[in-house]
């Protein structure tokens, strides 16, 4: 009798240590972040190794993507020439810190490297915005200083004394990457990039691999000539060119783009390098990513200091989505100095930038 209850009890603690591990294996789902959402964009296992860096980083961007949508433009560099005769009032204003919001390619750089938020998310809805940043992601890490950033950026040979460069002008940089000539043996990406950008952990397909191969040639092929492209409509000659943004100056002669001084390149590599800057797929006016984003913001205790909006405005006030862009920006956690930072055009292609604080949102 004694044998048959010690049996039994010894099949019950077998059974409880199983099922114990069993349930330890299973895939936890978070809760959703936005109400009514499932948790199919990202699962984890309980009780794995603590997360790297890169592996939350990846892990972020899956978070808070949506599936893309379309867009005519390839939006490599921005059509925007006055973008940044804002950054003034920006500073004036005191704005600074927090976390940042953008859309669009690198010009959100240097609103970054003048705002220095805690963290930036960079929101579009197209996934080709997220490839390109990845790019420009390794392209921090691959350099120490702004002449080679832009040299390997457009595929030339950086200069050997790098150091020399470290306070040189923004007109003698662009000076020496028009002075050279692609490097022959380039080989796109190149096998360090390449290695770089899957090592972020974000998964990537051989064609995504591809286009960001394709987003750097055509950085490579044009220099500093590049321009804004756009797909089914003409070019516009107006647009400015690469050359033009990195040499901008605001009506006080002052400049302000990322690569102009070192500082502030430096700071935005540094944001880089600590997985702060992310790439999210995304509509404005959208049903997930942008409250997903409201509430990780709310989460970690921020609050938004500045969105950079471009022009999206215009597109999502076209239709149904308009009364979700305005819901969603309501969402963002934001205080009385939180700012949207608005594009204008004009019909000839001119362009200027526009503060507009949080408290003009519609109720």
């Amino acid at each position: 009798m004694r044998r048959a209850t010690w049996r039994i009890a010894l099949a019950v603690c077998t059974w409880l240590v199983v099922m114990h591990t069993s349930a330890s294996l299973q895939p936890v789902k978070r809760s959703a972040d936005v109400p009514g959402e499932s948790g199919w964009r990202g699962l984890f296992l309980a009780g794995s190794a603590p997360q790297t860096s890169t592996t939350a980083f990846a892990a972020e961007i899956a978070s808070l993507s949506e599936p893309e949508g379309t867009f005519d433009t390839d939006n490599l560099i921005s059509n925007e020439r006055n973008y940044l005769q804002v950054v003034p009032e920006l500073m004036s204003q005191g704005i600074a810190g927090g976390v940042y919001i953008g859309v669009g390619p690198d010009q959100n750089f240097s609103y970054i490297a003048r705002i220095k938020p805690t963290l930036a998310y960079i929101i579009d809805i197209r996934r080709d915005n997220l490839l390109l940043h990845l790019l420009f992601k390794a392209l921090f890490a691959r350099s120490t200083n702004r002449v080679e950033y832009l040299s390997l950026l457009t595929g030339r040979v950086p200069p050997i004394d790098l150091a020399r460069w470290r306070h040189a002008s923004i007109e003698q940089i662009s000076g020496y990457v028009d002075g050279q000539q692609p490097a022959p043996a380039h080989d796109g990406i190149g096998k360090q990039l390449r290695s770089a950008i899957v090592e972020f952990g974000v998964p990537l397909s051989a064609a995504d691999l591809d286009r960001i191969d394709r987003f750097h040639r055509t950085f490579i092929a044009a220099g500093l000539d590049l321009r804004f492209q756009t797909h089914g409509r003409p070019p516009r000659p107006y647009y400015p060119t690469f050359r033009d943004l990195l040499l901008a100056r605001d009506s006080t002669g002052a400049t302000w783009n990322y690569l102009a001084q070192e500082d502030a390149f430096q700071f935005v590599k540094s944001l880089q390098a600590r997985h702060r800057v992310i790439p999210v797929v995304g509509d404005v006016g959208g049903t997930y990513a942008m409250r997903a984003i409201a509430a990780a913001i709310a989460r970690k205790g921020h609050h938004v200091s500045a969105f950079y909006l471009s022009n999206v405005e215009n597109y999502v006030y076209r239709d149904e989505r308009a009364a979700r862009f305005v819901e969603n920006m309501r969402r963002l956690p934001h205080d009385d100095r939180s700012v949207m930072i608005r594009s204008l055009f004009t019909m000839d292609g001119g362009s200027t930038s526009v503060l507009v604080p949080f408290s003009t949102l519609p109720r």
